[in-house]
């Protein structure tokens, strides 16, 4: 199997110069890649926007814990995943690992649905982006623009971002999840120094977790969580490959899961754990803005513009992930071999102009479908990002499952020196938890994506992942066949 696939220690057999096939190496470390892995998570758009839904869709308090257990999940992921990372290196992770653990022809069609899912994940958030962004400008300064506007403005900015060097990414990224942390935790200390109803520990109870509602509940929790499998993808750009992946993974993972389960416990204390669902229900994403506005109308308006920012670097994050799965298929043959092209900075600089394009196109398609929609300004959250990113969403945790799979084949087979804990357990455990959750998100597609279209969405959507999946494995039978995937 290792000679049908590329890997850091094999050359790519292409006629074009060694430089305009290789990414920039050494130039992350880990904190880096750890601020390119929490800011695809987005902090602040989880405490503003996922975890209301949350509270509001489930029903239930125990939102903290929910975070903590996928956090668990995702922990047991990351423990062969790093290892992995540490042997095998290459900006098209998933298509690498599971064509080492399961074949060349899985790992092709699980390349092919992963390149969907970043796409569709990064198009999506324009929705959201544009929305928040025009509602912060509006807010603060009295000026109304279509979400568009401000959608094209992201979207100027990312092209050229994506374009330069990777580590001029990694400091803005740097730079804007500092701010997020910060800011959320002056909300988290807020929350419990109010307290209406006092320091309750009742969203910490089991009972609020392990109740009707769970599997909503884990569902709209994974989506906090989405980016956490990008840090290999940096593994070809790292100062140290054999360690920052998997340090850089454990950070994210941990520190985030710790912040989120802290902040959804403070806004439910600094609300009222008996009024925080109904409010919830009420304000939906507005509720922190409306709940801090209540008491300090400045800071609001820092949320609003920080909650626009928290956007913009998920966007440049999951950009910069799409860029290099199309580089890395376009180097082994899966794809055109132009996509195997860098700049002078080492950049993808085909894959990353791709990626542009196709948001350009589709969101272009959505602002214009969206004029004189019933949806209002809405129309682009309700749409856009709720359709694209909850499929992106289904995707990424369905390779995650599979990828499990194949990393522990990978180890036994190749490395009976690790422990069994690393080798097995972990990534039993977290298949099983992986793909309990890949059929939550398909029993409730239809609660995340509400009623804002056409009811065959509940279907489409996963369809298209999932047929992106079966397209990938027809290719990859026909390029093995043809004998033209790369060594």
């Amino acid at each position: 199997m290792a000679q049908n696939t590329l890997t850091s220690q094999t050359a790519p057999k292409v006629s074009a110069p060694q430089q305009d096939t290789t990414l920039k190496q050494g130039k992350l470390g880990t904190l880096g890649v750890a601020f390119m892995i929490i800011a695809a998570s987005a902090p602040l758009t989880v405490l503003a926007g996922g975890t209301p839904t949350n509270y509001a869709v489930s029903g239930l308090l125990g939102v903290p814990l929910s975070f903590l257990t996928f956090g668990v999940i995702v922990g047991l992921f990351a423990v062969g995943y790093g290892r992995m990372s540490a042997h095998v290196r290459n900006s098209g992770a998933f298509y690498e690992y599971v064509s080492q653990g399961l074949g060349l022809r899985q790992g092709i069609a699980a390349a092919i649905l992963a390149l969907v899912s970043y796409n569709l994940m990064q198009i999506g958030l324009f929705g959201i982006f544009g929305f928040s962004a025009s509602a912060a400008l509006f807010a603060i300064t009295g000026i109304s623009v279509p979400w568009w506007v401000t959608g094209g403005a992201a979207w100027l900015l990312i092209g050229v971002l994506g374009v330069s060097n990777i580590d001029l990414s990694a400091k803005l990224l740097g730079v804007l999840v500092t701010l997020e942390f910060i800011v959320v935790l002056a909300v988290s200390i807020f929350g419990f120094s109010s307290a209406p109803e006092g320091i309750s520990t009742q969203p910490l109870s089991p009972s609020e977790f392990f109740a009707p509602g769970i599997g909503v509940l884990l569902v709209f929790t994974m989506a906090a969580f989405m980016g956490f499998e990008s840090g290999a993808i940096y593994s070809e750009e790292c100062r140290d490959p054999e360690r920052t992946i998997s340090r850089a993974t454990y950070i994210a993972v941990f520190t985030v899961a710790l912040f989120y389960a802290g902040s959804a416990w403070a806004m439910a204390v600094g609300i009222g754990p008996s009024n925080v669902i109904e409010q919830a229900r009420m304000y939906g994403p507005d509720l922190v803005f409306v709940w801090i506005g209540q008491y300090s109308p400045v800071l609001a308006n820092i949320m609003h513009v920080l909650f626009a920012t928290s956007i913009l670097a998920a966007l440049l994050a999951f950009h910069n992930a799409a860029a290099r799965y199309f580089f890395s298929l376009g180097r082994s043959g899966v794809l055109s071999e132009k996509f195997a092209t860098t700049s002078k900075s080492g950049a993808p600089v085909v894959g990353s102009l791709t990626q542009s394009l196709l948001s350009l196109l589709v969101v272009a398609g959505f602002a214009i479908a969206g004029k004189g929609s019933d949806l209002g300004e809405l129309y682009p959250v309700l749409t856009l990002f709720t359709w694209l990113t909850n499929a992106a969403g289904f995707g990424i945790v369905f390779l995650m499952a599979v990828t499990s799979i194949a990393i522990m084949r990978w180890a036994v087979k190749n490395h009976p020196e690790f422990p069994i804990f690393v080798k097995v357990i972990a990534p039993t455990l977290a298949a099983i938890g992986l793909a309990i959750v890949t059929i939550l998100i398909l029993a409730n597609f239809d609660i995340m994506i509400g009623d804002t279209g056409p009811a065959a969405l509940v279907w489409v959507m996963p369809g298209v992942v999932l047929g992106s999946g079966v397209l990938g494995l027809l290719w990859g039978e026909y390029l093995i066949r043809k004998d033209r995937v790369r060594e």
